[in-house]
C-alpha cells in the first residue's frame, strides 16, 4: 500500500517514527534554505559554498545555488565521508541583491557550525533581508 501525506505533516510523522525506534533513511547530511524576510518568499539563485576547517584555514567541499524554493537539498558532496568537525556555509547574498538593483549591507554571510553527530541531518536556514539576517539549526 502506498500512502501519500501532505508535506506539512511530514516533520511530525518523521519525529514520531524516530521516537518509536525507526531509523532515518540514508541521504545527504546537509541542506540549506533561504527565505526573504521582506516578502516571505523563498530566495532563488543564492550562490552557496560549503567549507571544512583545515588547519588554520578553510577547504571548499562543495558549491551550489538555491533552487526556486530557496533550497539546496543536498549540499554535502556525495562520496566524501561526513566527519565530525567545524564547517562553514557562505551565502553570497550581495550578488543576489545586485542582480535585483537593491542595496544591501552584507555581501556574504558565513555561517560556522560544528558537526558532533555524523548520523544526524544538519539543516541551516537563512532568514534574509538587505540589512540583516538570522539563522538557526533546523531539522
Amino acid at each position: 500500500m502506498t500512502c501519500f501525506l501532505p508535506r506539512s505533516v511530514l516533520p511530525a510523522v518523521f519525529a514520531l517514527a524516530l521516537a518509536c525506534g525507526a531509523q532515518a533513511q540514508p541521504g545527504n547530511p546537509l541542506s540549506v534554505h533561504v527565505l526573504d524576510m521582506q516578502t516571505g518568499e523563498p530566495t532563488a539563485g543564492i550562490a552557496v559554498t560549503l567549507e571544512q576547517r583545515s588547519g588554520d584555514g578553510w577547504r571548499e567541499l562543495a558549491s551550489g545555488s538555491t533552487d526556486a524554493q530557496g533550497r539546496i537539498a543536498a549540499l554535502f558532496p556525495a562520496g566524501l565521508p561526513f566527519s565530525k568537525g567545524d564547517y562553514r556555509i557562505v551565502f553570497r547574498t550581495g550578488e543576489h541583491y545586485r542582480r535585483g538593483g537593491q542595496a544591501s549591507f552584507f555581501p556574504s554571510i558565513p555561517v560556522e557550525f560544528t558537526v558532533t553527530a555524523t548520523e544526524r541531518h544538519y539543516h541551516i536556514p537563512l532568514l534574509l533581508s538587505p540589512f540583516g539576517y538570522s539563522t538557526y539549526r533546523g531539522n
